[in-house]
């Protein structure tokens, strides 16, 4: 099989796991495992933040944050098709309570004149807005790339209003490797960052989150709390300094691939792109072809290819490091057969 379901497929490299098997440990719950810790470290200092902390998961570092940040009955700004609001299972309000306010961005930007606006007033019959959630890439935007411009001005204009603004940064390293913008930069734009590290840089589990001291420090109790807590998690750790230090230049490759695909299946009658291809990610409009998305994917499966619904008429390919150029020519020309 051809896996371009997600980058999350990926599996660890041989690096990777030579790092699992030599890795030093201890208990992180007592603080004390040294690969994670050495994790942590390395991630603050890229991210330009006094700390980090290491979630089992993505989702778990966004709601880590939300839960954080917030209190019971407050109101969080996102986009209206974030990862946060569309595939998290509504945990910021069965877990934190707060009820989410969505803005209808364009390609997962949000206008920053319409975040101002949906600040809430002091009213009693009115939430207080206790979050304001950015994402980039954007997932469901087709890995777009929300311009460093724009968080900045978002960023500025909520400075005097004491109102915390969190980054779902889960593909943020390919937002950094496909503009030349460090994920410093972004992150200077943002009071919390999560990022993964195991969808395009490849570890086979984990994320970062990262902030304040003060912040870490209460977030470790939230962690706790959602049953995060881990003891000699410097297994699972040294893969991702692995991924760290190895994997981040090499995601050009996986905006190649994914540039390559958009290129073949566009001249493909019956198919068209719906998305600027700014990363790994490739929406593809399967109507003109008389298939809807999930017909479409039972074709694949037969020429044994792998991807995901992503709408009616849409399917999503994500490229990665475990598909290879060769490959990506095979689908292009397995998906003309079927069509032409």
């Amino acid at each position: 099989m051809i896996d371009l379901r997600s980058d999350t497929v990926t599996k660890p490299t041989k690096m990777m796991r030579q790092a699992a098997f030599d890795a030093i440990v201890g208990d992180d719950v007592y603080n004390e495992d040294p690969t994670i810790l050495e994790l942590e470290e390395l991630s603050a200092s890229m991210l330009g933040k006094e700390a980090a902390m290491f979630v089992p998961s993505g989702t778990q570092g966004n709601q880590v944050a939300v839960l954080t940040h917030c209190v019971s009955g407050q109101e969080v700004i996102l986009e209206a098709n974030s990862h946060i609001y569309f595939y998290e299972g509504g945990t910021i309000s069965a877990f934190a309570g707060v009820q989410p306010r969505t803005i209808k961005g364009i390609r997962g930007e949000m206008s920053p004149d319409e975040v101002e606006a949906a600040i809430r007033v002091d009213d009693i019959h009115q939430p207080e807005t206790g979050l304001i959630c950015l994402e980039n890439t954007h997932n469901r935007a087709g890995g777009a790339i929300v311009p460093l411009a724009n968080m900045k001005e978002i960023y500025q204009r909520v400075q005097n209003r004491n109102i915390p603004i969190h980054l779902d940064g889960a593909r943020l390293f390919n937002a950094a490797v496909a503009t030349g913008i460090s994920v410093k930069k972004y992150a200077r734009y943002t009071d919390t960052v999560q990022f993964c590290l195991s969808k395009g840089l490849g570890a086979p589990v984990g994320s970062i989150i990262a902030g304040t001291q003060e912040f870490i420090m209460k977030a470790r109790k939230w962690r706790k709390r959602l049953g995060g807590g881990l003891r000699q998690a410097g297994i699972i750790a040294a893969p991702g300094l692995v991924a760290l230090k190895t994997m981040v230049d090499r995601l050009a490759e996986d905006h190649e691939k994914a540039n390559k695909l958009a290129t073949g299946l566009s001249a493909i009658r019956g198919l068209s792109i719906e998305n600027k291809v700014d990363t790994n990610i490739v929406l593809v409009n399967t109507e003109q072809s008389g298939l809807n998305a999930n017909q479409f994917i039972e074709i694949l499966k037969r020429e044994e290819i792998l991807a995901v619904a992503f709408g009616p008429n849409t399917v999503r390919f994500t490229t990665h490091y475990d598909v290879t150029e060769h490959e990506i020519s095979n689908v292009i020309e397995k998906i003309a057969k079927n069509l032409l």
